[in-house]
């Protein structure tokens, strides 16, 4: 190719089909440098950013190919992270669905996941350090219900802290 040079119709079909796929994997390679991503998700942002469907599935597809995008590895770092984070397992699954990680690799990286209940106290001993208001304990309770531990876990953790649970309900 040079300057000036003459393109057919079919060389410049086939110049311009490489270059959406060179599109699609330079920039499938930008989003795994900045993120964890499954495959499933990573297709779906590319095609979201423009790039055509057998494009993304063709970066997808040589990203995997390298070892660049692992499905289980990325499960196992969102796991990792939600537990360093002190998440429960009902907001590590959620983190694994957002991130469109297949469920088979799901039951794996949780099997292990850890017990929160030393979380679940350190949380409620902060939060309450100098509160057994039951305003501020029913506060306490919705936020590590948001943070993904289980009503009976934070029940617990409450009989064992004393705290004035009457208000909320076995189980």
């Amino acid at each position: 190719m040079y300057s000036g040079m003459e393109l057919t119709e079919d060389a410049f079909g086939k110049l311009k089909e490489a270059a959406g796929k060179m599109s699609a994997k330079m920039r499938a390679v930008r989003i795994v440098a900045a993120t964890s991503v499954s495959q499933r998700d990573l297709q779906q942002r590319l095609i979201q950013k423009g790039e055509s469907p057998e494009h993304a599935k063709d970066a997808v597809q040589w990203m995997s190919d390298m070892e660049l995008v692992d499905d289980r590895k990325t499960a196992e770092q969102i796991v990792s992270r939600c537990i360093g984070k002190g998440y429960g397992l009902a907001r590590a699954k959620q983190a694994l669905y957002e991130k469109q990680i297949p469920k088979q690799y799901w039951e794996e990286v949780l099997q292990d996941y850890p017990d929160q209940t030393d979380a679940v106290c350190s949380f409620l001993k902060t939060r309450l350090a100098n509160s057994e208001d039951e305003r501020d304990i029913k506060r306490a309770v919705d936020a590590l219900l948001r943070r993904g531990h289980s009503y009976s876990v934070i029940r617990r953790v409450l009989d064992r802290l004393s705290l004035d649970t009457d208000e909320f309900p076995e189980g």
